[in-house]
């Protein structure tokens, strides 16, 4: 995968797939720049093992269906992270 997008591919993909995570979730005022990076890119390892374990394609390069795998593993990502944290809405 590091072969396909480059680091500066996982940096941009993962900011912008957390960003939009915090937003579904509700933490979006407390996690600043890094933590949406940070948490793009978990999410984008999170969303294609799951992806991948239902039978479907996980990561596949710098495209839309990686955003949305990298979406949907930052959601669960941030939603386990709010859980454990206690934070509120």
């Amino acid at each position: 995968m590091w072969e396909v997008m480059g680091p500066v591919g996982w940096i941009v993909l993962g900011g912008l797939a957390g960003w939009l995570a915090s937003k579904f979730v509700g933490t979006s005022k407390e996690q600043g720049l890094l933590g949406n990076i940070l948490a793009g890119i978990v999410g984008a390892f999170v969303g294609g093992w799951v992806i991948s374990f239902i039978g479907g394609e996980g990561m596949t390069g710098f495209n839309i269906w990686s955003f949305v795998v990298a979406v949907i593993g930052a959601i669960i990502v941030l939603t386990i992270w709010k859980a454990i944290t206690g934070r509120k809405k």
